[in-house]
């Protein structure tokens, strides 16, 4: 029986109880500006609407506060300057494939960015290894991990190097709004002189501290506290895999940065931590954590604490809550943040653009911000559908969970295979999810960790997008698109 049978037949045998469930819970049962991009193409060959922006030859189209399609493209960065942050530093494999989609593989070329096969499981001196399903795919194919700050140029400068693209430093400071609808963005040049951009539609992508378009329910869930460690011989006790520690009370992440640096990543619950400047935070990762690390990695994690170079930085989570806005779309962090646990957030920024450049390929006019609106609601939906997945580990708590999940991994074959290719983003059925966790409450319940996920996520966008009007108008619009890249 392959993965995909044994997930059916899960599923069919507790699907009465998954929606009993279901009904119980709803019974009984939240941001530094970093850009903003002017897209233009040219004059429209329709007249505006009442409510759009008239347009001159050669006027703007889009504006994208934060970060084309063929077309004219104004880059309005915050800070140019290459970003030093100690996340966002891992691509699963299905988002190297929305790499490879959108053209800009080469953006991972010449960072010295190193290929990611999987991960390592430990556990109390347990290891169990999940390698992600790639026999499919040719041998480029993989994850990818490296220094954010210098993927992030890489893509800077495959913008720059287009002739439609022009950069500029900047800082947006507020919407520009007419008769209620969205028409631009005004902000300040590197030189602090006041500038407006206009355009029938504004894209807010300007990271989790965004306030742009609303003030957002954010909640902290933990903080990551990371060091970079060097290993002996640089290598990770499993090369080129992700090394997921599962301590108490959170996980502790491993995982290569560069040739010879491997990136050390400790989750600690709660919005309070332990005092860098008086020692108290050096104290609780020698007595509490290292203790808990395998033995091959505890002397340099430790020798690395001692030196002192330790950051801090706290992990946001905000539901994905559509805000249907005239003349605008959110992306990113400012629209969805999930715990960055398990390296989910590069690839679903990627399936992000991808999905939205899908629906406004075929858009000639921006003029009309109602029909634009009406068009851009199913991206919320198809965007939700795949990525559910990536908000789930995080809420495993050690002494109830740990255990039971790295025992049925370690079963390896279909049961470790489906798991990993949710986490890989190269399986985008939610159902599969459902089906993992299921088979998981045979060691204990998972009800507690799924049902959460899907209240939040909402039953239709996640189990029936087909009957969300806006979800059939934007699958037929991808499948057009589909077929005509397929046509070439």
């Amino acid at each position: 029986m392959d993965s995909r049978m044994m997930e059916e037949f899960i599923l069919g045998f507790f699907i009465a109880s998954l929606f009993r469930f279901i009904v119980l819970y709803r019974l009984f049962g939240k941001r530094p500006q970093k850009a903003a991009i002017e897209a233009q193409t040219g004059p429209s060959s329709h007249k505006s609407s009442e409510n759009s922006v008239s347009q001159k030859d050669g006027g703007t189209d889009v504006v994208i506060v934060g970060a084309g399609d063929g077309r004219r493209v104004h880059v309005i960065e915050r800070d140019l300057t290459q970003p030093d942050r100690i996340v966002g530093e891992l691509l699963q494999p299905g988002g190297y494939l929305k790499l490879v989609e959108l053209g800009m593989e080469d953006c991972v070329i010449g960072i010295d960015s190193q290929k990611v096969y999987g991960y390592a499981l430990y556990i109390e001196g347990k290891y169990a290894r999940l390698s992600y399903p790639l026999e499919e795919f040719n041998s480029d194919v993989s994850g990818r991990s490296f220094h954010h700050g210098r993927f992030i140029q890489r893509l800077r400068e495959k913008a720059a190097s287009l002739p439609n693209v022009k950069m500029e430093q900047g800082t947006v400071t507020s919407l520009v709004e007419e008769n209620g609808t969205v028409i631009g963005v005004k902000f300040k040049t590197k030189e602090g002189l006041e500038n407006t951009a206009k355009a029938p539609l504004t894209i807010v992508c300007d990271g989790c501290f965004s306030n742009l378009m609303c003030v957002p329910q954010v909640d902290i869930m933990s903080h990551f506290v990371g060091m970079v460690v060097v290993l002996e011989n640089s290598r990770l006790p499993y090369p080129n895999h992700g090394h997921v520690i599962l301590a108490n009370p959170s996980p502790i992440l491993f995982y290569p940065v560069s040739s010879t640096e491997v990136r050390c990543l400790v989750d600690i619950p709660g919005q309070k931590l332990p005092s860098i400047s008086n020692g108290d935070m050096a104290n609780y990762l020698k007595t509490k954590v290292s203790n808990q690390l395998p033995p091959e990695l505890r002397d340099a994690f430790i020798n690395t604490v001692e030196k002192g170079d330790i950051r801090t930085m706290p992990n946001r989570s905000m539901p994905a809550a559509p805000v249907p806005t005239p003349g605008a779309i959110l992306l990113g962090d400012a629209f969805n943040m999930r715990h960055p646990l398990t390296g989910g957030g590069m690839t679903v920024a990627l399936s992000d653009v991808v999905v939205l450049r899908d629906l406004l390929r075929h858009v000639q006019d921006f003029s009309n911000a109602a029909a634009l609106t009406n068009h851009l609601e199913s991206f919320y939906t198809l965007r939700k559908v795949p990525y559910t997945r990536y908000s789930v580990l995080h809420q495993i708590k050690p002494a109830e969970k740990y255990e039971e999940c790295f025992d049925y991994l370690s079963l390896g074959g279909i049961y470790s295979q489906g798991p990993i290719a949710l986490l890989s983003g190269l399986n985008p059925r939610p159902m599969s999810l459902v089906a993992h966790f299921f088979v998981v409450a045979i060691y204990g319940s998972a009800y507690g960790i799924i049902f959460p996920i899907v209240k939040s996520e909402g039953v239709r966008q996640m189990f029936f997008p087909i009957t969300i009007s806006s979800y059939n108008r934007g699958a037929s619009i991808v499948m057009k698109s589909a077929m005509f890249d397929m046509l070439g």
